[in-house]
């Protein structure tokens, strides 16, 4: 098999993954927020195969989210888009230098701070819109709201990402270097 068809493959499986976890894994936490686990396999998926293929991954899950199990519409899409990816991307930026454990941990931290920190600002942007209400009743909601649930959801996929590093990421980036 061609190096670009493997390649290719992985990625494909690991949106496939992704996918899967965000269709059966949803938890309804408060709200309208509910946690769901794809953030780890598109972590790991950067963790493998570099940012872009977080984004690409994270672009691709999230449509079809939208098109299958989304009930938010295209402000969901784009609230997930930006989620994943600010997670996603920023911990592959930083393995891409530091390709160890320890690199791969301090990504994973670097993701889930950028991550809430991007939330924060795109649900006092975007809630006001979607939930039908003032920015400042959005705002009200910011930090008893948005930023304990974007804290946990981010410590949950920074742990599923970590358990998962050791069994999968050495694996995965021989599939991608072969």
């Amino acid at each position: 098999m061609k190096h670009s068809t493997k390649k290719l493959t992985a990625a494909a499986m690991l949106c496939a993954l992704a996918y899967g976890a965000a269709a059966v894994g949803r938890v309804p936490l408060v709200l309208f927020l509910k946690y769901d686990p794809k953030d780890i396999v598109l972590a790991v998926s950067g963790l493998i195969f570099g940012p872009s293929a977080a984004c690409a991954a994270a672009v691709t899950v999230s449509f079809a989210e939208l098109l299958t199990v989304s009930e938010n519409g295209v402000l969901g899409f784009l609230m997930n888009v930006i989620s994943s990816c600010s997670f996603a991307c920023t911990a592959a930026l930083i393995y891409r230098r530091r390709r160890t454990f320890a690199g791969a941990a301090g990504g994973l931290l670097c993701g889930w701070g950028c991550m809430v920190v991007m939330m924060l600002l795109w649900n006092y942007l975007i809630a006001p819109v979607y939930m039908g209400c003032s920015r400042q009743a959005a705002a009200e909601l910011l930090l008893p709201v948005f930023l304990p649930f974007n804290l946990l959801k981010g410590g949950l996929n920074t742990a599923g990402a970590l358990l998962l590093y050791k069994p999968v990421v050495p694996y995965g980036e021989r599939i991608a270097r072969d």
